[in-house]
Parts: structure tokens; sequence; C-alpha cells
């Protein structure tokens, strides 16, 4: 218990440090460039505790439950050996933990009310709730697509600098013929995927199965999949935005 104990304040220790850089940078601004004082401090200082308790707790969640558990099921996929079976699981993966995304959901309901507004739909709940869902299991649908080619990749061996370019043509094409309004929501929802839920499962995938697979290095190998999730859902936006 005394253990535990120790641990866990470690890292709020850790968090802190880590939160410090911000708290300085806002601090300064506020106070020496706006000379202006913290509104409502007691709020503030709140706030901070509970942003470096949650802090400290997700990191400690990851480290003890995703990351393990990520890795295992990797590992026995592999000595499963059902390419089908792990294909499945990448993509059920990849967009169940991107559809739970609450950045993609925020990033979904902001641009629902901004098309509403602009007159690019009808401004009624009906159409903005459609826009907002169809545009997440848009991206949803990419990022399972694009872990499902990533995990083929890491099996095959293949190296992922000509996936990472191939994409990124793909992305300037698709931007010649996205309409203007799509094309910024197109490249925030690439960044957005990769955020607190997807992120730590499908990095925990990428390591545990190149570390899994004979004649795989998990530095080399392991690693590239959140660039695949980040990717593929600018080229799927765009195209969503040209189709509706």
């Amino acid at each position: 218990m005394k253990a535990l104990l120790l641990e866990f304040l470690r890292s709020i220790r850790d968090s802190i440090r880590d939160l410090l850089p911000i708290i300085a940078v806002v601090a300064f601004f506020q106070l020496v460039v706006l000379q202006q004082p913290l509104p409502d401090l007691g709020k503030i200082l709140y706030g901070t505790v509970m942003v470096i308790l949650g802090l400290t707790l997700f990191i400690r969640g990851l480290e003890m439950g995703l990351f393990p558990i990520g890795e295992a099921m990797a590992h026995g996929f592999a000595r499963k050996g059902s390419l089908f079976w792990l294909l499945v699981f990448a993509f059920a993966l990849g967009f169940s933990t991107t559809v739970a995304e609450p950045a993609l959901i925020a990033i979904a309901d902001e641009a629902a009310k901004v098309a509403a507004e602009g007159g690019m739909i009808v401004n009624s709940d009906a159409s903005r709730t459609g826009y907002a869902q169809g545009l997440r299991l848009t991206v949803a649908l990419s990022v399972g697509a694009a872990i499902m080619l990533g995990v083929l990749r890491i099996i095959m061996g293949w190296p992922i600098q000509w996936f990472i370019v191939a994409g990124y043509i793909g992305v300037v094409i698709m931007t010649a013929f996205a309409p203007p309004e799509i094309i910024g929501i197109a490249y925030d929802s690439g960044g957005v995927t990769t955020s607190t839920v997807t992120v730590p499962l499908v990095t925990a995938l990428g390591v545990g199965l190149a570390s899994a697979i004979k004649g795989r290095n998990p530095m080399v190998d392991g690693f590239g999949l959140i660039a695949f999730a980040s990717l593929t859902p600018m080229i799927f936006v765009m195209g969503y935005g040209i189709i509706i």
C-alpha cells in the first residue's frame, strides 16, 4: 500500500512538472504582457488541481491497463495465426476508438453548427445532427481502414515511407477537387483522431504485434500506425465533402 502511494505521489510530481511550462506561459502573458489579474483565481486554481489529478490518473491508467491489454491482444492474435481476425480486430479497434474520441465529437458538432449558419445545410437540429454523425462515421471508417492497412504493413514488412508519400499525394489531389468549405475541417479531422483514446491502444497494438512477429523490429515496424490514422481522415473527409 505504501509503495502504491509513493508511486502515485511520484506521478503527481511528474504531472506538475509537465504542466509547469503551460502555467508559466499563461501567467507571464496575463500578468506581465496584458498586466491584468487572473480572473476568478479560485476557480483557476481548482481547475488546475483537477487537471493535475486527471492527467496523473490518465497516465497511470495507460501504464496499468490500456498499454498492457493492447500488447497482450496483439501477441494473442499473432500466436493464433489468423490474418482475417487480426485485420477485423484492427479495423474495429480503429473505428471504435475514433468514433468515441471526445475531440472528434467536439469538432464534428462545431462543423455542423458552422455549416448550418453558413447555409451549406438546413439549419435544423436534425440536419446538424446528421451532418455531425456523418462526419464522425467518415473519420472513424477512415481510421479503421488505416489501422487495418498499417497492421498488414507490419505483417508483410513493407516500408512505411512509401505509404506516407502516397497518402500525402492523395491528400494534395483531393485538396484540388474538394469544396473549400470542407478542406480545413478535413485537415483538422486528421489531427483530432490522434488523441487521448486512440493513441494508447493503437500504439500498443503496433508495438505488441511487431514484438510478437519474428523478424520484425518494434522500433522500425511497430510505430507508424498513428501516422496512418492522422492521414486517411483528410482524404475521406474531403471525399465526404465532395459527395454531400
